[in-house]
C-alpha cells in the first residue's frame, strides 16, 4: 500500500464540476489500494480577488489581517473538497494547515516552514480516511495565522510528504508536465519525462513557474520523489529526482524566461575596499534580493555598477542607494525597467564548449543587444529588452534541438463557470 502526496492548484479545482474531477481521481487512487493525502489551494481566482477587496476597503491593509483573509480561500477548498469525496462514498477528513502540524517562523505573507507535527494526519489515515490539506499556511509557536508566500502550496505538499515519508508527492496543474519551455509561447515544446533536482531548481529560480524554487528545494534536500502531471489526463508527467539519464544529443534540457526584472545601475562610485560590500549589505537589510551584478572597469578612480532585482523591488532599492550616499558616494543612479532575463539550462552544458557561444549568437540574429550576463555550470542567463522576448524563446528552443512534432498539451476541457 502505497502512500501518495496529492497537490491540486487552483485551476484544478477552480469550479465543482473541476472540483467533481478530482475528487474523482482521488477517490480512484484510493481504491487502487493507495492511502492519500491531499493539498489543495485556493478555487481559481480567489485569492486575487480577497486581495482585490482588502485594497478597497484599505490600501496598505496589516499583513497580520492580510494572513487571517487569505487562508480563508484554501479552507473553503478543502471543506469543499472533502464534502465531494464523501457524496462519492468515501470517508475524508479537511485539516487547516495548522491543524495538519505546520508551524512556521513569525514572518506574515512569505513565512517558512519550521516544523511539521503530522500526528493528526496520521491518525486519520490509519483510521483509513482520505486526508485534504490546505495548502499555503501556517501557524507560528504563538498561536498566529501565516502564509507561505507565493508557490506555498507547492510548498506544502513537499514538505508533508518529506515529513510523513510519502512515496510519492505529485503535484498536478493545467500542463501535461514540465516542458522544455512555456509552452504557451512555443507550442512545439518538448515533454520532459524526468528532469535532475539542480536543473529544475535553476529553471523554476529564472522564471519557470511550473514549480515554485522552495517546493524544490525541499524535494532536493529530502529526496521526495516528485511528479508533475496534468490533473485533466491521464499523462504520465515528469519525474523530478536526483539523478537522471541524458538523451543523446541533446545538451540544454529547458528554456526559461523572467519578466519579472529590474536594471539599476549606479555610476561614478569612488573605487575603495568595502564599497561593494556597503551597498549590497543595505540592501540585503531592506529584504531585497539581488541577481546579476557587473562591475565596469576603474576610470579615474572611480568605476560604474549594475545589478538586478526584482521589478516589484526596484523603486524600494533605489531608495536604499539614496540612503547610504553619504557613506557611499557616487554620481547618480539609473534604473531600466523594460528588461527580461532569459535562459538556458541543462545539466550537459558543463562538458559541451559552445552552449553560451550559440546563445549569444541567436539573441543577436534577433537584433536584440545583450546588457547583462550570468553564468553557471548548468545555465546561462542573458538581460535583453523585452520587444523580442517571445521571438528570442522559439529561436532558442529552435538552435538547441528542443523542437517536436507535437504540439504541448495546456489546460483541459472548458467547463461552465
Amino acid at each position: 500500500m502505497a502512500l501518495f502526496v496529492m497537490k491540486f492548484g487552483g485551476s484544478s479545482v477552480g469550479d465543482t464540476e473541476r472540483m467533481k474531477r478530482v475528487a474523482r481521481r482521488i477517490v480512484e487512487k484510493k481504491e487502487a489500494g493507495n492511502r492519500c493525502v491531499i493539498v489543495v489551494s485556493a478555487m481559481g481566482d480567489t485569492t486575487d480577488d480577497l486581495i482585490d477587496q482588502s485594497k478597497l476597503l484599505n490600501p496598505n491593509p496589516p499583513a497580520r489581517e492580510m494572513d487571517m483573509l487569505l487562508t480563508t480561500g484554501e479552507q473553503i477548498s478543502v471543506a469543499l473538497l472533502s464534502m465531494t469525496i464523501h457524496q462519492l462514498g468515501h470517508e475524508a477528513v479537511s485539516f487547516t494547515g495548522w491543524q495538519a502540524g505546520f508551524r512556521t517562523e513569525a514572518v506574515h505573507g512569505k513565512a517558512r516552514i519550521t516544523d511539521i507535527q503530522p500526528d493528526r494526519i496520521h491518525t486519520a489515515l490509519d483510521e483509513g480516511k482520505i486526508v485534504v490539506v490546505a495548502g499555503f499556511q501556517g501557524m507560528t509557536d504563538e498561536g498566529e495565522i501565516t502564509t507561505l508566500g507565493r508557490g506555498g502550496s507547492d510548498t506544502t505538499a513537499v514538505a508533508l510528504a518529506a515529513a510523513i515519508q510519502a512515496d510519492v508527492c505529485e503535484i498536478y496543474t493545467d500542463v501535461n508536465g514540465i516542458y522544455s519551455t512555456d509552452p504557451r509561447v512555443v507550442k512545439c515544446a518538448r515533454k520532459l519525462d524526468e528532469i535532475s533536482y539542480d536543473e529544475m531548481l535553476e529553471l523554476a529560480n529564472l522564471g519557470a513557474a511550473v514549480l515554485h524554487p522552495r517546493a524544490v528545494e525541499y524535494a532536493k534536500h529530502n529526496n521526495v520523489c516528485l511528479v508533475v502531471r496534468s490533473s485533466f489526463t491521464d499523462n504520465e508527467g515528469t519525474v523530478v529526482k536526483e539523478e537522471t539519464v541524458m538523451e543523446q544529443g541533446v545538451v540544454v534540457s529547458g528554456i526559461a524566461f523572467d519578466k519579472n526584472v529590474a536594471r539599476i545601475s549606479i555610476l561614478g562610485v569612488q573605487d575603495l575596499p568595502g564599497v561593494l560590500a556597503q551597498v549590497f549589505t543595505a540592501l540585503a537589510k531592506a529584504g531585497i534580493n539581488v541577481d546579476i551584478i557587473v562591475q565596469s572597469g576603474v576610470k579615474n578612480g572611480t568605476a560604474d555598477f549594475s545589478f538586478t532585482v526584482n521589478l516589484d523591488d526596484c523603486e524600494r532599492a533605489i531608495e536604499v542607494i539614496h540612503g547610504i550616499r553619504d557613506e557611499v558616494p557616487y554620481d547618480h543612479v539609473t534604473s531600466e525597467t523594460n528588461l527580461v532575463k532569459v535562459s538556458i539550462v541543462g545539466a550537459g552544458m558543463v562538458s559541451n564548449p559552445g552552449v553560451a557561444a550559440k546563445m549569444f549568437e541567436v539573441i543577436s540574429q534577433q537584433g536584440v543587444s545583450i546588457k547583462m550576463v550570468s553564468t553557471s555550470e548548468i545555465k546561462t542567463s542573458c538581460v535583453v529588452d523585452s520587444e523580442k522576448l517571445h521571438d528570442i524563446v522559439r529561436a532558442l528552443h529552435t538552435a538547441y534541438g528542443l523542437d517536436t512534432a507535437e504540439q504541448a498539451v495546456v489546460g483541459g476541457p472548458q467547463v461552465r463557470r
